[in-house]
């Protein structure tokens, strides 16, 4: 039968896997931030577990959901964009109702990506600023002490003063008056490095490892299938993508910890991480990254094939014509 394309149906599926997600993972999201942006002088955290122990001691339990409050305004949209403009492409790419080619699904899946990263870039600024800034006020404290301990003459240091951690609204506010919109799309280039390889890699490769598990053509694989190719894929594409997204989170912080290098582009970037930090610097948080995007991918694609709001739609009285 002709597939019917009920986009308001993806999109609250979409939407829904997206919170159920972010909720999920977020503190792993964080770790990954923290981890990819420090660089070799200062070292606070050694792995993702002693991260999370650290955030939790100094910041507390909803110290690792710091900038959760963007994504979860943002994914829905995020989310839907992205599987409704690879649907749109995939229909459009599949004329007279042919098999799509593969070379055809990487370029529904470019489109994709493409389209995603008019939410994605201003959304990850932002979560990127607030995950970051307990590292940064961490490191300070610690040179802090450490320079307390280097002149300690038995005098009672004064405390540190506390520092007002900024919110979502204010850092948008003070980007757009300082830069303007250009401001959240800092790193947009770096996104798109990052999201349209992304999505090349992983729609075909879960279209295919979903299609292995259907039994017929002609039937739905079951959930558990789904589950796992968006699992597979997505971390699949995330671990090749990594390098673009530790380019991409160094170039997107605008606060640097003590004695960190700023970068003026991509290939500045590229070129500093791997003369000073070396080519396995591209890898941070690559194990972050798939054990985020992993749950993620699996997440949206059985809430997206369940279809939890062909179900809530199916409910509403249906409008008489």
């Amino acid at each position: 039968g002709a597939e019917k394309h009920f986009l308001p149906a993806k999109l609250i599926n979409g939407g829904i896997a997206g919170l159920i997600g972010v909720t999920c993972v977020f503190p792993i999201d964080l770790a990954k931030t923290r981890l990819q942006n420090q660089q070799n002088g200062q070292r606070m955290y050694t792995s993702m577990s002693d991260c999370l122990i650290k955030t939790i001691r100094s910041e507390g339990y909803f110290g690792m959901y710091r900038g959760a409050a963007v994504n979860l305004t943002l994914v829905t949209p995020e989310k839907a964009i992205k599987l409704a403009a690879n649907d749109f492409f995939r229909h459009h790419l599949s004329k007279d109702g042919k098999k799509l080619t593969l070379l055809r699904e990487m370029l529904a899946g470019c489109g994709a990506g493409t389209c995603q990263v008019i939410v994605t870039t201003p959304m990850e600024m932002l979560k990127i600023q607030l995950q970051d800034a307990g590292r940064i006020a961490a490191q300070k404290k610690l040179m802090a002490a450490q320079a307390q301990l280097s002149s300690s003459s038995g005098a009672g240091a004064a405390e540190p003063a506390v520092e007002r951690r900024p919110t979502a609204t204010q850092i948008t506010r003070e980007l757009l008056r300082s830069k303007g919109i250009a401001g959240l799309y800092k790193g947009l280039g770096a996104t798109l490095l990052r999201d349209v390889p992304f999505s090349i890699v992983y729609f075909p490769l879960f279209a295919n490892l979903n299609k292995l598990g259907q039994k017929d053509p002609n039937v739905k694989a079951p959930f558990y299938v789904s589950f796992l190719s968006g699992c597979v894929a997505g971390s699949t594409a995330a671990v090749a993508v990594n390098p673009c997204d530790v380019i991409k989170t160094r170039l997107q912080s605008l606060q640097r910890g003590v004695n960190e290098d700023t970068y003026s582009g991509i290939l500045d970037c590229t070129k500093k991480i791997w003369q000073k930090e070396g080519p396995m610097a591209f890898l941070k948080g690559a194990y972050c990254r798939a054990l985020v995007i992993a749950p993620l991918f699996g997440i949206a694609q059985v809430v997206y094939f369940i279809g939890i709001a062909e179900f809530l739609l199916d409910m509403l009285p249906k409008h008489r014509a």
